[in-house]
Parts: structure tokens; sequence; C-alpha cells
């Protein structure tokens, strides 16, 4: 089973960060990188290293997509939806036959042939 390590945990994250910087300002916009970036630290390196990780595991996945798209509790509710589908056909199939021979019996011909004797 594949697994990241938890390395993107950031102690006290809320002290991590620069302050916000107007883009307006220009150069402190860019000196801040854009402004409320996490600062330069052993911790930021360790969240850039899981994003590799997990920007690597998608490509390296990403031809197998398909199997992670089909999940067990989504078959089951196609599995119940498709029954559903099933007997409401069922029901309609039947009452639709019941619907013609009520038809019959009201009908003065049935096939061009005269049924009620006139």
């Amino acid at each position: 089973m594949f697994a990241i390590p938890n390395q993107s945990s950031v102690p006290m994250a809320y002290t991590q960060f620069t302050d916000a910087q107007d883009p307006a300002d220009h150069d402190a916009f860019v000196q801040a990188e854009g402004g409320s970036r996490l600062k330069p630290s052993g911790n930021r390196d360790r969240v850039v290293d899981v994003m590799e990780e997990l920007f690597k595991y998608t490509l390296v996945m990403r031809q197998h997509f398909d199997l992670f798209g089909d999940r067990h509790s989504e078959r089951k509710e196609r599995e119940v939806k498709r029954l559903r589908e099933i007997e409401v056909t069922k029901k309609e199939e039947k009452a639709g036959v019941e619907g013609n021979a009520t038809s019959m019996i009201t009908a003065n011909t049935v096939n061009g042939i005269d049924v009620k004797g006139a």
C-alpha cells in the first residue's frame, strides 16, 4: 500500500507565514513572494518535498486513474439504481400488457376482425 509520510504538518503554522503585502506596492509584494507565504525554513522544505512527491505520484498513477474511480460504494449504488430501473421497466411492461387487454375488451375490432359480432 502506498503511504506518504506525515511531513507536511507545521507546528504553530500561523506564526510561519509572511505578512500579506499590498499588490500595489510591487517591490514589497515581490520581496514577500506575493505576500502571506510560508517563510523559508525546514518546515517549508518538508511541505515542498511532500508536494513534489504527490505530483510525482499523480504522474505515475495517472494511467491507472480508472482503478481509483471504481469504488465499492459507487458500484453498490449503481447496482441498486439498475435494479430499480429494471423493476420500473417490468411494471411499465405489465401495465402496457394489461392496458392492451383492457382496450381489447372494449374494442369493436382486433387486428381488423369484428369481435363484437355486430
